[in-house]
């Protein structure tokens, strides 16, 4: 299938997505860039996913998803306020990126331009060229964010944890506000965390879901990202492909009145 959206689709790769063959039937349905979740799975093992897309497509962006201050809870987590926002375990994962020339490195739970400006800092003394998204999870980033947006490369809403750090009735108007905001720079804005969560068991999704996918692109997504859809869930292909018929028919819809503008690029 000859990739026709001007959105990008991101998936997260793991157990689900592992082998070469699937992968690449899901590059060939429309995959444009994929996340490597480092809150699960080994280096070996995300070693692994990268030699597999580095060698099925060369030009497609590697993002490194960096846990930050996050403490697991069971299937879910909190942050802690104590840590810094990076931790050790995430310059060991930096020191990883920098050693396989991951393109983009995600930061968890930032609340200022200042913890971007540290990151970055470490991510080039460990000798990585890799671009920063600043994932947007926290109350206090929304009170910063011209400010976070001018040092990022890219802008991720996680609308997971910013839906349990703000009250969840505001997320659809405050996703708006970080997607315009972002797109009003120049730089690429993601929507993430459950567009089509009800794939991980089900070869088709809700209709909530088709219309919350339709509605973050004509808001002006450049990007739409998957997580345990492709990563652990049992119709990982079948997400991508979806996603992809929704993306056109928005984009055929908006008549190119809210058409992807900011690409996720290779470094």
């Amino acid at each position: 299938m000859k990739k026709i959206s001007s959105a990008q689709i991101v998936a997260t790769l793991g157990p689900a997505s592992s082998d070469p063959v699937l992968l690449a039937r899901m590059i060939d349905s429309g995959l444009d860039a994929v996340r490597l979740n480092f809150s699960w799975g080994t280096l070996d093992e995300h070693a692994a996913y990268i030699e597999a897309v580095r060698q099925l497509a060369p030009t497609l962006p590697i993002i490194g998803d960096l846990p930050g201050p996050r403490v697991q809870q069971g299937d879910g987590h909190s942050f802690d306020n104590n840590q810094p926002v990076l931790t050790a375990r995430d310059r060991d994962f930096i020191t990883f990126a920098a050693e396989q020339g991951l393109d983009y490195l995600a930061l968890s739970f930032i609340t200022n331009a200042g913890d971007m400006a540290q990151a970055k800092e470490l991510i080039r003394a460990a000798g990585s060229q890799a671009r920063v998204i600043a994932k947007i999870e926290r109350a206090e980033a929304l009170l910063n964010l011209p400010e976070i947006i001018a040092v990022s490369d890219a802008v991720m809403v996680a609308r997971g944890d910013l839906g349990d750090n703000i009250p969840v009735e505001t997320l659809p108007f405050v996703t708006v506000e970080i997607i315009e905001a972002t797109r009003a720079a120049g730089k690429p804005v993601i929507t993430a965390t459950e567009m089509l969560s009800s794939m991980v068991n089900s070869p088709r999704p809700t209709r909530a879901e088709v219309t919350d996918i339709a509605y973050a692109i004509t808001n002006g997504s450049d990007a739409l990202m998957l997580s345990e859809e492709t990563a652990t869930g049992h119709y990982p292909l079948e997400a991508i492909t979806m996603m992809e018929k929704i993306i056109i028919e928005a984009e055929h819809r908006s008549a190119g009145k809210h058409e992807a503008v900011n690409r996720l690029t290779r470094v």
